[in-house]
């Protein structure tokens, strides 16, 4: 905890250094999920890279201290090795817990335990004027729950107490196919009220062909079981695997995938995102290809190349989340104006408001229990023009607050100062600004706004920019940047896919 201690101190007076000036700085993390360019200024910047350890993982409290950098996978790996994991796991092995907090992190667990943050027990923090406090329910609770999904904006988080729950070897999946869009939402909706499973999500390939998944973890599997896997360069990308299982089929189908590899399901991929690859360099798609091109087709090689080719700034990458009752009018929105499919189905427990998370206020019948919204994943390419590119986001953006619904902050995010603060609480959130010093730090506005202009000039202004729209130059140099950041290594030395770990005893 020693060298923990000297970090953040160093951090803490690196921040009070800029308060005292008077002078903005920005945080830097050493690496991202989100799709918005961003540009690491050493000037004014605040560096908590180094913030990437587990320093203790407590059996008898089922808790783990971990610093904000640590991804996913290195959490799995650290708790596994007590039998526990956090009941909350966001399915890219390299989003980060830090990331998870101040952030917006649902995923297939979340209809039960709500996003990443409601397993997060108490936070330490340094404040926008140097100053290091705890937050949790009982201390600075207001603060504690503001910062979660305010996108590092009230402060820096240094450090997380994490929920733990005992883990199990597998976990029994359950296909159930669906013929129709109303007929996955039903059935998402109906899955929810089981409170024996753990993990709810779906997959809609198109109009015609859905796939509800529901899971419960267990240790017990039949002698004539099939384990699956999906870490391997040999077995097939999770989506892929589904599709082709449940095509012809109109029955449930269940099988067994060890834990860690359910949780990572879509590391290999990126969900799909990584079958635009092929598509952008007119591959081949298939199990060769695949198989061949493995290192540069995990998710955290894919958002290098994502963020280096820039090709991000014409790839749609949304989630957004909708109350039950309009998802799927706002489904047939997106697949007559964008036509992107598969789309992700993930319903979500809300958290309390008020909220930087989405969020909308209605209750069940009890009066106080906010109704579950229901996310949907919109990844594909849009326009390739900039301006057409702007215009169906912006035109994204009207359509979703048509249908009640809000967009995880992580991505493009196109509205007006005014139009952002239609759908949060600015009162609550500028009292917790001003309260815990925050004001030297940019806006949670301010850090997701994309200005179309400044964006379109940056493009125009720069050659290597300029060079980078033409095929393939964008997508080679993406390639090349990714190569060079090593992190395909991370992908073939990760222990959670070991075959003799505690995921599998078969």
């Amino acid at each position: 905890m020693q060298n923990h201690s000297n970090a953040v101190q160093k951090i803490a007076a690196s921040v009070q250094h800029y308060f005292k000036r008077r002078e903005p700085f920005r945080i830097y993390h050493g690496s991202t999920n989100s799709t918005r360019q961003t540009t690491h200024w050493r000037e004014s910047t605040v560096d908590i890279s180094p913030l990437s350890r587990v320093l203790k993982v407590d059996t008898n409290a089922r808790t783990a201290l971990v610093e904000p950098n640590v991804p996913m996978d290195r959490l799995v790996e650290s708790t596994l090795k007590h039998g526990l994991i956090p009941p909350v796991i966001m399915e890219f092995p390299g989003i980060t817990a830090g990331g998870g907090f101040a952030g917006t992190g649902g995923e297939s667990s979340s209809f039960k335990y709500g996003y990443f943050n409601e397993i997060v027990d108490s936070v330490e923090m340094v404040l926008g004027n140097g100053d290091i406090i705890t937050a949790s329910d009982k201390e600075n609770s207001d603060l504690f729950h503001g910062a979660s999904g305010a996108v590092g904006s009230l402060g820096i988080t240094t450090l997380l107490e994490i929920q733990l729950m005992q883990a199990k070897q597998y976990v029994k999946v359950t296909y159930y196919p669906t013929r129709s869009i109303p007929e996955a939402i039903a059935k998402i909706r109906a899955e929810i009220e089981n409170p024996e499973l753990d993990y709810v999500d779906g997959i809609l390939y198109s109009k015609e062909h859905g796939v509800v998944v529901t899971g419960c973890l267990t240790d017990d599997i039949p002698d004539s079981a099939q384990v699956q896997r999906f870490s391997d360069a040999d077995d097939p990308w999770y989506y892929l695997h589904v599709k082709e299982k449940t095509l012809g089929s109109l029955q449930p189908i269940a099988e067994y995938i060890p834990l860690s590899e359910y949780l990572f399901r879509y590391d290999r991929g990126g969900f799909w995102v990584g079958a635009s690859a092929f598509e952008y360099f007119k591959l081949p798609f298939n199990h060769f290809t695949r198989r061949f091109l493995d290192d540069f087709l995990h998710t955290r090689m894919l958002y290098r190349a994502l963020h280096a080719s820039e090709q991000s700034r014409n790839y749609i990458v949304q989630d957004l989340a909708l109350p039950f009752s309009t998802a799927e009018k706002f489904i047939d929105y997106t697949v007559d104006s964008f036509g992107i499919w598969p789309l992700w189905l993930c319903p979500l427990r809300q958290s309390r408001l008020p909220t930087l998370h989405p969020h909308f206020p209605e209750t069940e019948a009890d009066g106080q229990t906010l109704k579950p919204m229901l996310n949907v994943g919109l990844w594909g390419f849009g326009p390739a023009q900039h301006d057409k590119f702007v215009a169906k986001n912006l035109e994204l953006e009207r359509k979703l607050r048509e249908f009640r619904g809000m967009k995880w902050l992580y991505a493009h995010t196109y509205y007006e100062e005014d139009e952002f603060w239609d759908l949060f609480d600015r009162r609550w959130y500028d009292g917790l600004r001003r309260k815990y010093k925050a004001e030297s730090l940019p806006s949670v506005w301010h850090k997701v706004k994309v200005d179309p202009n400044a964006q379109k000039q940056a493009i125009d202004g720069s050659w290597g920019s300029w060079a980078l729209q033409f095929w393939p130059l964008g997508g080679l140099w993406g390639i090349r940047k990714a190569i060079e950041s090593g992190e395909y290594l991370t992908a073939r030395n990760s222990t959670w896919k070991r075959r003799d770990g505690f995921s599998s005893s078969r």
